[in-house]
């Protein structure tokens, strides 16, 4: 999880993998979409390949990469508990300051 999240922390690599979703493509195409250098492109595409985002098959010369996006499954789930738990816990803030509001009404209408 820790190299997924830290992959997917830099803008960069979240644009490979949105160019990576749209089809297969070489190392040298994915560069070229990109204002940094190939060596850099490189360094970016490790990252996503030790996170297990992206595949990379050599043919011949060309190293082709491909999106494998089940990973992100596990960090879906991992980010709706949270978002659960907070969701619980902002209805009950809720509940506790409209019910203490109602009470502090009755009490200055009386």
């Amino acid at each position: 999880m820790d190299n997924l999240l830290g992959a997917v922390a830099d803008s960069t690599r979240r644009a490979i993998l949105a160019r990576l979703a749209r089809g297969d493509a070489r190392v040298t195409e994915v560069a070229a979409e990109f204002p940094i250098s190939l060596n850099s492109v490189s360094k970016h595409v490790r990252m996503l390949e030790r996170a297990g985002l992206v595949q990379r098959t050599v043919r011949g010369r060309d190293h082709v990469l491909s999106l494998n996006a089940a990973p992100l499954a596990e960090a879906a789930a991992w980010i709706e508990h949270y978002k659960r738990f907070w969701e619980d816990r902002l209805e009950a803030l809720d509940k506790f300051v409209t019910d203490k509001r109602k009470r502090n009404s009755k009490r200055k209408s009386k």
